[in-house]
């Protein structure tokens, strides 16, 4: 662990390192053009990714996949992700889908709180509390999420929307993207239906073009560097419309799923690369 963190602490000067050595060579040289910020932060997660501290929330993730909880002493082994029983190789990338079991549209979020009702015997109430990382304390839900994505790794994105439920959820979630509310009369599409936009150093990709979306929705779940913890897609749905200043929505709701299915399918086609990193 001390040598992860160093390794990130250095490639975290080379980066700026580097950043600052380009400028300076550009300076010198009279020439207009300067490494944009992307560049470098682009470099920054290059540099990093070999050691992507997100493994070892893969490893703490497939560790907790294997354990028996709950009153039923029961592991998530048996889980149907939507490939069979226990198969977890490509299933994230196909989620969300339509479950027959539950008669829903589930996105990964919601198919492991199922699971915890029906195998491990949880309540509905005790299964869709505290799934986030907070106060240094370590998500298991987030890190069970990073084993499954990890599991797709390198895979197409492929979600299936031949369903009727799916289609309604897609359409749902369309809805949703575009829905202004709040104080501020802001929606996801505010900042995500543009190309080109940024919040200061933070470019804004545009979830309606299929390779923003690729981009973005298949390097989630992400290691937050600035927050020491992986972040499911879940919880990325759950900030923004914190920050959009809509009331708190419920872990693995019909609204982000709808939401997480929106954007799955706008991406379908494109390469899962997952766990990321992300500023």
């Amino acid at each position: 662990m001390h040598h992860q963190r160093s390794s990130i602490a250095a490639a975290f000067v080379a980066a700026i390192g580097i950043g600052a050595f380009a400028s300076l060579a550009a300076a010198q040289d009279g020439a207009s053009k300067v490494s944009s910020p992307e560049d470098e932060i682009a470099r920054y997660r290059e540099m990093l990714q070999d050691g992507n501290p997100a493994d070892l929330w893969i490893a703490r993730g497939e560790d907790l996949w294997k354990q028996k909880q709950g009153p039923r002493q029961a592991s998530f082994e048996q889980c149907d992700l939507g490939l069979g029983p226990g198969v977890v190789k490509g299933a994230y990338v196909q989620l969300p889908r339509f479950f027959q079991d539950t008669g829903k549209v589930q996105s990964l979020e919601s198919r492991l709180l199922t699971c915890m009702v029906r195998l491990q015997g949880y309540s509905e109430t005790q299964a869709s509390k505290n799934h986030f990382s907070s106060d240094g304390k370590q998500s298991d839900m987030e890190a069970l999420v990073a084993y499954v994505a990890s599991e797709s790794d390198g895979m197409k994105i492929n979600v299936p929307l031949s369903h009727p439920k799916e289609k309604e959820a897609y359409r749902i979630g369309e809805q949703a993207f575009f829905f202004r509310a709040g104080p501020h009369d802001f929606s996801c599409a505010t900042c995500h239906s543009q190309s080109g936009k940024r919040i200061r150093l933070q470019s804004l990709a545009n979830l309606t073009d299929t390779t923003d979306a690729q981009k973005v929705y298949g390097t989630w779940p992400a290691y937050r560097v600035s927050q020491g913890t992986v972040r499911s897609t879940e919880y990325r749905l759950y900030d923004c419309l914190r920050q959009q200043r809509f009331p708190p929505v419920q872990y693995g709701s019909e609204l982000t799923t709808a939401l997480t299915e929106y954007m799955a399918r706008n991406a379908n086609g494109g390469v899962f690369s997952a766990p990321g990193l992300k500023r």
